[in-house]
């Protein structure tokens, strides 16, 4: 079984994938990652425990990528392929099975609608595709509604977290502010996630602008690393608030990180159900997040945290704030948050969710194989 991806920075969608693949059960699925481009700090990690192929894409329109998944693909006579993502991963990953005769395709998509809206040209090998998975309801019917795939073909697959890994833990509270130099009284806000433009770090760095003066114990970590890093320390700067931002780049201890957060914020524009906040919730940490996407079926608005309108700076500068002030409230909604991934995000399910699917998947298309041989003239 092979995943499709890009490359594997530390992010969401990649961190997901690690998690996959290290709970799956080797006797029935054995798992490669093919990356397009470099293999990443993640890849690079992973690279002991599974097959990680890598440099298979020389840039854009480089169109022998096609030849070199097939001759792969073949090569290690793969029997399903799961494109993660959409973009040049989707296309070239699911025309290289079908070239390569892969009994399964499957494509995962982490996100909904913009950047990574699936396209005309990969919506034109749906017809080569067995499966499109999505992480919520909401997110499937998009996929059904908006991007035109078959209802059948929609498989909806939670992501999940391991709560044994993230779980709350005091001393990390105390560690974490020792690392950063900080007083045990300091607040810490956290952000996970890749410095890209749709995850929008640009609108935590003007909460915190706007913050700074009524919160002098307040402070921001942000975990991953990305393109936007610079873009995000001038406006810091601009801002006055450097000494308030603490980039940590890409991290691999991101339980402790978070079991050591008062709040963790996500302000992106686009997402379908992000695995930071289910790690901040197994963590018994509440979340303030854009109501973008499938958020909204976790963060449960005064349940497990705060929503607010996209590109809303009072709105996210307010929620924070509140949960800030109320330590009872942060209680309250970290609680609710861990009962919530421990009954509907697990990371067991989301394993089972892909084992099964890829598993019945491949014996449904050994019986149609086996029904076209019976009915051939011999």
């Amino acid at each position: 079984m092979q995943f499709v991806i890009t490359s594997m920075p530390v992010g969401g969608a990649e961190t997901l994938l690690v998690n996959l693949l290290r709970r799956m059960d080797p006797s029935v699925v054995c798992p490669e990652v093919i990356c397009l481009k470099q293999p990443g700090p993640l890849g690079e990690a992973i690279a002991d425990e599974f097959p990680v192929h890598s440099h298979l894409i020389g840039g854009k329109w480089d169109v022998a990528v096609l030849f070199r998944l097939a001759r792969l693909m073949r090569r290690r006579e793969t029997d399903v392929v799961v494109t993660v993502g959409a973009g040049d991963k989707m296309f070239w990953g699911r025309l290289a099975a079908f070239l390569a005769g892969v009994p399964v395709i499957a494509s995962a998509l982490h996100s909904t609608g913009w950047p990574d809206g699936v396209g005309r040209l990969n919506r034109f090998l749906t017809p080569l595709t067995d499966a499109f998975i999505a992480v919520a309801d909401s997110h499937g019917e998009f996929l059904h509604q908006f991007e035109g795939f078959p209802k059948a073909k929609v498989h909806v697959i939670r992501n999940g977290v391991d709560c044994e890994r993230f779980e709350p833990n005091e001393t990390h509270r105390r560690e974490v502010r020792e690392e950063l130099q900080l007083g045990p009284e300091s607040q810490l806000v956290g952000i996970v996630a890749a410095l890209r433009s749709e995850k929008n770090h640009s609108l935590l760095v003007r909460a915190a602008a706007q913050l700074r003066d009524r919160h002098p114990n307040l402070h921001w970590v942000v975990v991953g690393d990305g393109p936007e890093r610079g873009a995000i320390e001038r406006m810091a700067g601009e801002l006055g608030v450097t000494d308030r931002i603490h980039l940590l780049g890409t991290r691999h201890d991101t339980p402790r990180l978070l079991s050591a957060l008062d709040v963790f914020t996500l302000c992106s524009l686009n997402e379908a159900s992000p695995v930071s906040i289910l790690e901040a919730f197994a963590c018994e940490v509440p979340v303030v997040a854009s109501d973008v996407g499938s958020v909204g079926e976790t963060v449960i608005d005064d349940r497990t945290g705060r929503l607010f309108a996209s590109q809303d700076l009072d709105a996210m500068a307010g929620a924070i704030e509140q949960l800030l002030a109320d330590p009872a409230l942060r209680h309250r909604m970290g609680k609710a948050g861990r009962e919530l991934v421990l009954r509907s995000g697990s990371l067991e399910s989301m394993v089972a969710g892909y084992q099964n699917l890829a598993t019945s998947l491949y014996h449904r298309a050994g019986a149609s194989q086996g029904a076209v041989a019976e009915q051939a003239p011999a």
